[in-house]
């Protein structure tokens, strides 16, 4: 504890409440350098957080106090310092979500965000957060976080699963979405907070629409039914019973009396909002509906389908008016122009079109996604759509008119499931299916003032070189790059593979790397020239994607794992295939050496462990105790024991000789995909697609340290110095870090 958190854990709790609301005193009184000062003091900022009568939240308004009357009359306001605050508090409001669960996390947020900005209060601040640190964190040693003052301005979490569907108030104060998780959630839009959750649906919940008076809400489920909800109690009031299949999607017309509904049994239906009774059910499609919209007027409908087309309806009568045939792949969004004569659709075969309403005509066609399009949401001019994809890229914004994409939103993930905008269309909430979380970001600013260098895709795997002077990462981006691991600099990119590169090992002398693909081949690389040359070797023979490599401590043999169930063992000089390994009964994960070089332990989708004698194939003993894929495997420095990650969230410590399971170490709230041993072998750090890192004791189990990230964690490894950590991200990013406080 630091000497300002033992004098103020002595106060009494009037006088820590004093020093609390100090900013709000010196407001009101026009004190600008007092409450300046304040605000830029580390202690300050961390005993307010983890106050219980306070917390995060409080203090973000504290710095909406820049704009008080009395500060903005006083002679000594300054507008750079101004600026700084707003940084600050930029800061705090993208860590909201995190520090709300975990305080402990304020210096590493902290450091990750601001240490790039040369304001001397800043550093000083970021200075007094390190000194001031006396149990174990994670410091990131480059900033390469999301930085306040660009395009992002929160993050709302707390559903258990994907966010599937938002939709905003009139107001365009509040938002509500929809989840996988079985419920919906209110969420304020300027704090972040949730307000309400809503419970009663038995399986996802797909779809949401608010009613124009802002009271209630309607949503549609996987459960076949629609609700009607009370916005401001959360109550249940009206189940909508009539479907056979899942509900995908739900549209109001203008005057919130009716809703019409879309739904995997191939039909829409309309329904009368006050009595729950069904008016009408639309047939014609002959695959899922997907999607449905409703024009201006309230007089047509639109529906998406997976039999490819678009279909107009007549909502009075049920007449299928015009049917829009062009997509080569399920219809999975649509849209209406403001004007109601266009309007806009999103498919699976990775693109949007733009359909004349009257006469079906396809105007346009937007092409750029890498993937299947999931989502679609004008601007409310009409000028400008947000599009989004499953495919590996990010959100887009294009101009209607022209099909240009004039912005990309570099976000927390490339799995987008849903955006949508506010009302005066200056910002966009975008979801995401892998980390759970709804994000507001900035439409009007359109770039991040940080840059990052990384990845253009996800970051698989990372490995260090003998001398930890380098570290090399490998993307889905189908390259691998060689890292200055003192200065985080890029120093080399390596291409040549035709598919994303899973996997990398680096050979004991540390002059060559070898990387694995889903291209199902794994290559031989010079490192310091980063050439692939001829005379060394492409290791073909698996029939599926190579996973994972290894190399034998002599340096003479590699070992591959494959999503073809099997391991092979190569001679590296040769490239001959030596000996393969047979057992596992589906696909192979992970797979790591012994230090004698006599046995090689692998992991793998049938939720098992396997070692394996490294000479004869023979497979030695057979690891049972996760209930789910294992992704990762390490051994300790003495080869006694290896400790396994799963994808049930956990990881486990194995006795090597006998099998058993030491212990199982729990803290994750997702898959564990990597984990790295301290060359000592006294801590683990591990990896998951829940956004964080962790370090463990390996002797007790106790969780010792937590990094949150901004995407899925999916690899990591510690240098020789054992305090240097390297880890790579979903989004692209690579970040360094620094272990401080532990002996």
């Amino acid at each position: 504890m630091s000497s300002f958190a033992e004098k103020f854990a002595q106060l009494s709790l009037n006088d820590q409440r004093s020093i609390l609301i100090d900013p709000r005193v010196q407001a009101n009184i026009g004190k600008w350098k007092p409450f300046y000062k304040i605000l830029t003091d580390f202690n300050f900022i961390d005993a307010k957080i983890k106050h219980s009568d306070f917390g995060v939240q409080s203090l973000i308004a504290d710095y909406d106090l820049i704009n008080d009357s009395e500060l903005l009359n006083n002679s000594e306001y300054n507008p750079d310092q101004v600026k700084t605050l707003k940084l600050i508090q930029g800061t705090l409001r993208l860590s909201a979500h995190i520090l709300v669960k975990d305080k402990m996390q304020l210096a590493g947020q902290l450091w990750g965000q601001m240490q790039h900005f040369a304001v001397p209060e800043i550093q000083t601040m970021l200075e007094v957060a390190k000194q001031q640190q006396v149990l174990p964190w994670l410091r990131p040693l480059t900033s390469n976080l999301i930085s306040p003052g660009g395009s992002l301005l929160l993050t709302l979490a707390g559903h258990s699963d994907r966010v599937n569907a938002v939709a905003i108030t009139p107001d365009g104060k509040r938002v509500i979405s929809a989840s996988d998780d079985k419920t919906l959630k209110l969420w304020n839009l300027e704090t972040g907070e949730c307000e309400q959750t809503f419970q009663g649906h038995s399986y996802s919940v797909n779809a949401v629409a608010i009613t124009p008076d802002d009271k209630r809400v309607i949503s549609a489920s996987d459960d076949k039914t629609l609700k009607l909800w009370n916005l401001e109690t959360g109550e249940d009031e009206r189940t909508f019973h009539g479907h056979s299949s899942y509900v995908r999607g739900v549209a109001l017309t203008p005057d919130g009396k009716q809703v019409i509904s879309s739904s995997a049994d191939k039909t829409l239906k309309l329904w009368n909002l006050e009595t729950g009774e069904c008016e009408q059910t639309f047939h014609g499609h002959s695959g899922s509906v997907n999607a449905v919209a409703v024009t201006p007027d309230g007089k047509q409908g639109i529906s998406g389908s997976g039999d490819k087309t678009l279909k107009l309806w007549n909502l009075e009568t049920g007449e299928c008016k015009q049917t829009f045939h062009g997509h080569s792949d399920w219809v999975t969004a649509v849209a209406i122009t403001p004007d109601g004569k266009q309007v806009i659709s999103g498919s699976w075969d990775n693109t949007l079109k733009l359909w004349n309403l009257e006469n079906g005509e396809n105007e346009r066609t937007f092409h750029g996604h890498n993937g299947q399009v999931t989502t679609v949401a004008l601007t409310p001019d009409g000028k400008q759509v947000i599009s989004a994809s499953l495919g590996g890229d990010t959100p887009k914004l294009w101009n209607l008119e022209t099909g240009e994409d004039e912005r990309t939103f570099h976000c927390h993930s490339s799995c987008v499931r849903t955006v949508v905008l506010t009302p005066d269309g200056k910002q966009v909430i975008i979801s995401s299916s892998w980390d759970k979380t709804l994000k507001l970001w900035n439409l009007e600013t359109g770039e991040d003032e940080q840059t990052f260098h990384g990845h253009s895709d996800s970051v698989n795997a990372v490995a260090l070189t003998p001398d930890g002077k380098q570290m090399i990462s490998a993307s889905d981006d189908k390259t691998f790059k060689l890292w200055n691991l003192e200065t985080g600099e890029d120093e080399r990119t390596f291409q040549g593979h035709s598919d994303s590169v899973n996997t990398i090992a680096v050979t004991p002398d540390g002059k060559q790397v070898i990387s694995g693909s889903d291209d199902k081949t794994f290559k031989l690389w010079n490192l310091e020239t980063g050439q692939y040359e001829r005379t060394l070797h492409t290791f073909q023979g698996h029939s599926y994607w190579v996973t994972a490599v290894a190399v034998t401590p002599d340096g003479k043999q590699v070992i591959s794992a494959s999503d073809d169930n099997a391991l092979k063992l190569w001679n590296l000089e040769t490239g001959e295939d030596e000996q393969a390994f047979h057992g596992h009964s589906s696909y192979v994960r992970a797979v790591a050496i012994t230090p004698n070089g006599k046995q090689v332990i692998s992991g793998s989708d049938d939720n098992t462990l396997k070692l394996w004698n490294l000479e004869t194939g023979e497979d030695k003993r057979t690891f049972d105790g996760h209930d789910n894929s294992v992704t990762a495997v390490a051994l300790t420095p003495d080869g006694k024991q290896v400790i396994s990650a799963s994808g049930d969230n956990t990881l486990k410590l194995w006795n090597l000789e006998t099998g058993e399971d030491e212990r199982t170490f729990q803290g994750h709230s997702g898959s564990v995909d990597a984990i790295a041993l301290t060359p000592d072998g006294k801590q683990v750090i591990s990896a998951s697609s829940d956004n964080t890192l962790k370090l463990w004791n390996l002797e007790t189990g106790e969780e010792i340290a937590t990094f949150t990230g901004e995407s899925a964690f999916f690899c990591c490894a510690v240098a020789a110095d054992g305090v240097t950590i390297v880890a790579g991200e979903f989004s692209g990013r690579v970040h360094f870090l620094r272990l401080e406080n532990v002996s």
